[in-house]
């Protein structure tokens, strides 16, 4: 099925999501749409799915305009979609899932499980999916459940499908298997649209590739295109994408973490019994898939979620900290970059000259006696705001006026401005642009070759390669083991499927 989008405009507000898009996807075409978070590119999507209705522009399929009022529409005319975040049913078995809000009956009225087995059996032999249409998907390993909504949408005849940055969650074998699939499914005729903002992706599958910026069409490329041309198209100028790190010079250890604990917001043990030391001078890295307990052991470590009763010992520089205040984690030389800036970093009414203040409102430079010392204050913002290139009219612009680059950038600016003995960088670059990503990457290995310890976590395998001198993998809330930064990738993702080292 021949997919085009004529002048798609749609906005929110006086925001221009999308701003006159014009897409040509031809049948069996795998089209990779390439841009930066907040490019635009999953509002598109959700346009061409029904979920949102344009504000101008056409849809056309095999020539023939289209009007979507909703999904239900748009599944309808043969458009599958598989989003960013998994919408399956825990509790429900496989089959279950697949046929929900479209079940098969039996000649007495009642759910027919028997044709939707054989539904996804079908399509699951067809294309070497190895899915069990019994199994709870509770109990199926992320890369299964992609697969689980991709038969969800083939059962519904889709003839063009769209994947929203389908390896967000998957370990690099789990990747490359999604990628043989996507090859199959378009040798079948299948048109699919890859939603993605990782180079090496596109490069590996993509047919052709168009790239979005700022909610425009800026240009096509061939998946030939190094990926430094590519990552010139999403941001608009040109970008050295290499890491320049000489080799470290490790000192003494600055942080032990011993047998250490943590329950997560259900109260379950997210992580489990994880022991690990970080040296001046070195950048350790904690990789894994999102969810197996990294973001609760970064939270600990600042003291934001307690260890379990009598579950071990964090320890910076002699100092146990066990269940302390966050401010005491603070005041014992902790910096730290939360996973999000939004919620954990930055209060978005504050100005930015407050944001950097935040972690510091309690003693000098920025207070003088028990009033703020404005002076001091606008000074230090003027210096960071220069230092950190923060791209903003004045230091008293509300934070949650800045794009996420530079929103991301006042957290960095804010915590590495301050003399601390251990950086904690919490996907420090998620959500921002590449040019930003550039910059965030060489302070953050400035902090370690000015003799820091730097903890990097990451669920981006090529950060973690780039910027790691070991490397900590995690899996259910335990570390699988602890690697140099030169072990191979093949390597890393059984680690990060739970195979030890």
């Amino acid at each position: 099925m021949k997919l085009e989008l004529r002048g798609i405009t749609k906005r929110f507000g006086s925001l221009v999501a999308n701003e006159n898009i014009n897409l040509v996807v031809e049948s069996g075409e795998i089209r990779s749409l390439l841009g930066e978070n907040g490019a635009g590119k999953s509002t598109l999507m959700n346009v061409l799915y029904g979920l949102y209705q344009a504000d101008g522009g056409e849809i056309l399929l095999d020539g023939k305009v289209q009007a979507f009022k909703g999904p239900g529409d748009a599944m309808a005319a043969g458009i599958g979609m598989v989003h960013q975040h998994f919408m399956l049913i825990p509790v429900f078995t496989v089959a279950e899932n697949v046929v929900l809000g479209n079940e098969p009956v039996n000649a007495i009225g009642g759910l027919d499980l028997d044709t939707a087995r054989a539904r996804v059996k079908e399509i699951s032999d067809r294309f070497g999916f190895d899915v069990d249409p019994d199994a709870l998907v509770e109990d199926l390993p992320v890369g299964i459940q992609q697969r689980v909504e991709i038969i969800k949408a083939l059962t519904r005849n889709a003839k063009v499908l769209v994947l929203d940055e389908p390896t967000a969650v998957l370990t690099p074998q789990e990747t490359d298997e999604l990628m043989q699939i996507m090859r199959e499914l378009a040798k079948s005729g299948t048109s699919i649209i890859f939603i993605t903002h990782k180079l090496r992706e596109v490069q590996a599958v993509a047919d052709k590739i168009t790239v979005i910026r700022q909610g425009k069409v800026v240009g096509e490329a061939d998946p030939k295109a190094s990926a430094s041309e590519l990552a010139s198209l999403m941001v608009g100028r040109e970008v050295d994408l290499q890491v320049e790190k000489a080799a470290n010079k490790v000192g003494e250890v600055v942080l032990s973490v011993a047998n250490v604990s943590v329950l997560d917001d259900r109260e379950q043990r997210a992580v489990d019994n994880v022991s690990f030391e970080v040296r001046a001078g070195e950048i350790l890295a904690i990789a894994g898939v999102q969810g197996n307990g990294q973001t609760e052991l970064s939270e600990a470590l600042l003291g934001l979620r307690h260890t379990i009763k009598g579950g071990g010992d964090i320890t910076l520089g002699g100092q146990v900290l066990n269940n302390l205040s966050v401010r005491k984690h603070l005041e014992a030389g902790i910096g730290y970059v939360p996973e999000d800036r939004k919620k954990d970093g930055l209060v978005s009414e504050f100005s930015i000259a407050e944001n950097f203040m935040l972690n510091g409102s309690f003693g000098k430079p920025f207070t003088k006696g028990i009033n703020i010392d404005f002076a001091s204050r606008d000074e230090i913002s003027a210096k960071l705001i220069e230092e950190f290139d923060v791209r903003t009219q004045s230091a008293s612009t509300p934070a949650g006026k800045l794009s996420g680059g530079n929103q991301q950038k006042v957290v960095v600016a804010r915590e590495l401005s301050r003399d601390v003995k251990l950086l904690i960088a919490s996907q420090p670059t998620r959500g921002v642009d590449v040019g930003s990503i550039e910059f965030i990457h060489e302070r953050i290995v400035a902090e370690r070759d000015s003799g820091r310890a730097v903890i990097l976590i990451s669920t981006e395998l090529d950060e973690v390669l780039a910027l790691a001198d070991r490397i900590a993998v995690m899996y259910r809330g335990r570390i699988v083991g602890i690697v140099d930064a030169k072990t191979s990738r093949e390597t890393l993702g059984k680690m990060m499927a739970g195979v030890a080292a």
